[in-house]
């Protein structure tokens, strides 16, 4: 019996260690101690919504989807293409998101404080000319909110779509709200707290979005041409598909992204949700409770 209770164990305990590894980067085992083992305040207690958001496979689409929204800004899609890396080195961009949601999610108040300033610098180098020559900062408060309501969005979406158990409609208000404690600290003056005024701020950036060249590049590069090896690319393609589905239909027409809506609900919904019970299946026995977000 133990046996063949190793045997089966053994391909869960690779498939999660692997998924980890690349989530959290060579040092995500020491780094996964500190944040939830270092004692003092958090700014958010276990039974805040952003925990079980934060702390679900989901997040595998939802940081896909909210990249490719995300491209549809042009001074913000102009920021990415030229600093963030995310061609040269998209694991470590990748890590660095990841490291920096977990933190923030479920770490002391001061780790917290200290990762958000930690941005904040980053943030203030960066800035430059669009493909118009339009100027862009990375620390301009408009493109901040951007970035964060796509985050937000996307996050929640798909975690109502394919969360384990999904939230309540107040859970989610107070999903939108405890984002927004993030978003002030990275210099976000007045952020959306709710679900109703997260829609209202997305409508009210539409007229400022459009597709760029760099947008429709990013979204191909990480739809078609993801730095994975050819048995990884089934499962991250399910993913992939989920997260354009997930897109609101004009963002996806934006990117000349395909959608056939009775595929995607008999089709890719179910193997969506089957993608990321997986995920979740093979990270649970280890307990890495570390946030898999992508962006």
């Amino acid at each position: 019996m133990r046996l063949t209770e190793a045997v089966g164990r053994g391909p869960r305990e690779r498939l999660g260690q692997g998924l980890f590894a690349r989530v959290a980067g060579p040092d995500g085992v020491r780094r996964r101690a500190r944040i939830h083992g270092t004692p003092g305040p958090r700014w958010f207690g276990p039974e805040r919504p952003v925990r079980r958001v934060h702390g679900d496979a989901s997040m595998f689409i939802g940081g896909l989807s909210a990249l490719l929204l995300q491209s549809l800004h042009p001074r913000a899609m102009a920021a990415v293409a030229a600093h963030s890396g995310y061609r040269g080195d998209p694991w470590g961009r990748l890590q660095r998101t990841s490291l920096f949601l977990a933190t923030t999610t479920y770490g002391t108040a001061v780790d917290a404080e200290q990762a958000c300033a930690r941005v904040r610098a980053v943030h203030e180098r960066v800035r430059g000319l669009t493909e118009r020559g339009e100027p862009y900062h990375a620390s301009d408060p408009h493109l901040l909110g951007w970035v964060h309501i796509t985050e937000t969005d996307s996050f929640l979406r798909a975690h109502q779509r394919f969360g384990a158990h999904p939230l309540s409609d107040d859970g989610y208000d107070g999903y939108v709200e405890d984002m927004a404690r993030v978003a002030v600290e990275l210099g976000v003056p007045d952020p959306p707290r709710s679900r109703a005024e997260l829609t209202e701020r997305l409508a009210a950036y539409r007229p400022e979005l459009t597709v760029t060249t760099q947008a429709l590049e990013a979204s191909r590069f990480l739809l078609l041409h993801p730095p994975l090896p050819l048995a990884a690319r089934l499962p991250y393609g399910v993913l992939a598909a989920n997260a354009v589905a997930l897109l609101p239909r004009w963002a996806a027409e934006e990117l000349r992204l395909p959608r056939v809506p009775a595929v995607e609900e008999a089709c890719l919904l179910p193997l969506g949700r089957a993608a990321t019970a997986t995920i979740r299946w093979a990270m649970a026995p280890a307990r890495q409770r570390v946030t898999t977000a992508v962006g």
